[in-house]
């Protein structure tokens, strides 16, 4: 008799004890309604002892509140708070909650802008943690990982980021596409309007103008990079190469891998390796002009400067307006300039050194004049550049010309 007594008083203390969770949980709710954030988080903190005596229905509701309790206004949560709301909101949604899904539609452009201003403080730790529960929120949003990862790369928390990229590598994650862009005629800004639908639809509302579909190139590069340089770094060489051989396994034809693992050599202090990648992919893709330029830079720095001018002259052909490749390839011809004032230097003062000074003086003019129509032509592509402005009148000054010299002289 004594037991039936005991689990009778078990039971109504059961009973009780549900009835004051939902009672919390309904407190919590009108607190909601009256935009009392604190509140409804001090009844849910004190629902959440004993969640697990009410009924699928209540913890459904209890999950709701909770969420909608953490992201407050959507602007004044912290970020720690937006996390706790994602994961209740999730909860809520995953039993079947509609209007927790579209609460968590909110949230996520809340973490996401929260994470944009948090980027723009230099706050990358707090801006990572906010995209990767983003990501969380919805795995397929893989883009968002690798923000995450890129963000955790400028925190330093590198042993967290290779976690992220190396995830991103396992999803296969690319990240190419097109971006469907309008500017915005009220503010003047290019925006991604999504799809082109939306732009075609925005372009029609007189709102927008000057659409565009923009190529966005394959990110496969950037992340076998990020982790070789993170590897590089710690000096885990072996690492770095078989992060990038992993990665080069399932893209092989993927420029932008190799061209990532000659720039992983190249920071590993293997440039001759690293030259040869580079001129690999020159001969697989030789439309891209950078790449005829950094194989001129590797040259340059073994002094093969005759090499150097070539593949900067490739790297012209494909693109006469890219300037850096003409000032490097002025920066190679003019070297030989070096060898020649040295030699001038060390002359002495009989008439056979004064011959041979006559010489080489009449050789580094020469030299000057040849080079002298690139400086003029990086001049016209980029008339700002003080730095070529005043070689140019080093150049003149040495040949003479002063009205040329006068000329560049106002420029500055």
């Amino acid at each position: 008799m004594k037991t039936n007594i005991l689990t009778a008083a078990a039971v109504s203390f059961l009973t009780m004890t549900a009835v004051a969770q939902k009672d919390q949980v309904k407190n919590a709710e009108d607190a909601l309604e009256d935009n009392n954030y604190a509140e409804a988080k001090a009844q849910l903190k004190v629902a959440e002892a004993n969640l697990g005596e009410l009924n699928d229905k209540w913890t459904e509701n209890f999950y709701l509140y909770k969420g909608k309790a953490y992201m407050a206004d959507g602007t004044s949560a912290t970020g720690e708070d937006l996390k706790i709301a994602a994961e209740s909101l999730k909860k809520a949604a995953e039993m079947g909650n509609e209007e927790a899904v579209e609460a968590l539609s909110t949230l996520k452009t809340s973490l996401i802008e929260s994470a944009i201003e948090d980027q723009n403080q230099e706050n990358f730790a707090a801006a990572a943690d906010k995209l990767y529960t983003s990501y969380e929120l919805s795995k397929k949003d893989t883009v968002y990982l690798y923000y995450a990862a890129n963000n955790m790369v400028q925190a330093q928390d590198y042993d967290k980021a290779v976690e992220y990229l190396e995830t991103l590598n396992e999803l296969d994650y690319d990240g190419s596409g097109k971006a469907y862009t309008a500017v915005n005629i009220e503010t003047g800004e290019r925006e991604n309007l999504g799809s082109k639908q939306q732009m075609d639809l925005m372009i029609k509302t007189e709102q927008y103008k000057d659409p565009e579909v923009e190529k966005i190139p394959s990110k496969k590069g950037d992340i076998a990079q990020l982790i070789a340089r993170i590897y590089i770094s710690q000096k885990q060489y072996d690492k770095a190469i078989a992060a990038m051989d992993k990665a080069k396994a399932t893209n092989p034809d993927d420029m932008g891998l190799l061209q990532a693992e000659a720039n992983m050599y190249y920071q590993m202090g293997e440039k001759d390796k690293a030259r040869e990648i580079l001129e690999e992919v020159a001969a697989k893709d030789p439309s891209d002009p950078s790449t005829f330029n950094n194989i001129g830079l590797m040259y340059a720095e073994i002094n093969d400067n005759e090499k150097a001018v070539e593949f900067y002259e490739k790297a012209l052909e494909k693109d006469p307006e890219y300037n850096e490749a003409r000032i490097n390839m002025i920066a190679a011809k003019l070297s030989a300039e070096k060898e020649i004032i040295n030699e001038m230097n060390g002359l002495g003062m009989s008439k056979k050194d004064n011959a041979r000074y006559d010489e080489l003086d009449a050789e580094r003019k020469e030299l000057y004049k040849a080079v002298l129509p690139d400086l003029e032509k990086a001049m016209e592509v980029d008339p700002d550049n003080k730095d070529i402005i005043q070689t140019a009148m080093n150049l003149y000054s040495n040949l003479g010309n002063q009205e040329k010299v006068a000329e560049l002289k106002a420029k500055l």
